[in-house]
């Protein structure tokens, strides 16, 4: 749970620079990487994750402009993360100016429990962290390579000249 909006903003940044690596690997034709037919493809993976930014921040009643939740999955990854990036601005940018520290221990009904602001913000980052997970092993799959994030991917081994660790 956040307690400062300066806690907040500089893990945000942190986050949306890691999942916007993770969407520059993408391709157009990953988008339709899926497990079964019936899972989310890669595409709806990465569009569920801008998606989600306005669906959860507008029910805590902050006030900024983006897509709509319902918008369709764009064709391409370029206008995925085009969106991405404007929506993490776009929060980013509300929540300096309309919210302080003592906001984050406001409630708001979310989902049918009580949340405080600043937990509210730790979920959107953990959503983020968690579909990140599931978008690198269809990244994989897809044949792409995975960005490192909080390490080293198994290609960056060879460039620093070591061996990939075998667990």
């Amino acid at each position: 749970m956040f307690l400062s909006l300066s806690a907040f903003l500089q893990v945000w940044e942190k986050e949306k620079e890691s999942t916007e690596r993770i969407l520059e690997a993408l391709t157009d034709d990953s988008l339709n990487q899926s497990i079964t037919a019936q899972d989310r493809t890669l595409g709806r993976i990465a569009w569920h994750l801008v998606t989600t930014i306005p669906e959860m921040m507008l029910r805590t009643g902050l006030i900024f402009e983006s897509i709509h939740d319902d918008t369709p999955v764009p064709n391409t990854a370029q206008e995925i993360f085009n969106y991405y990036h404007q929506a993490c601005n776009a929060v980013a940018i509300a929540i300096k100016a309309q919210w302080n520290d003592q906001t984050l221990l406001e409630q708001r009904d979310m989902y049918g429990e009580r949340w405080t602001l600043g937990a509210t913000l730790s979920a959107l980052i953990d959503h983020q962290i968690h579909h990140r997970g599931q978008m690198t092993v269809l990244m994989r799959q897809a044949g792409l390579k995975v960005p490192g994030i909080l390490g080293p991917a198994r290609e960056d081994w060879s460039q620093m000249g070591m061996k990939a660790p075998l667990i």
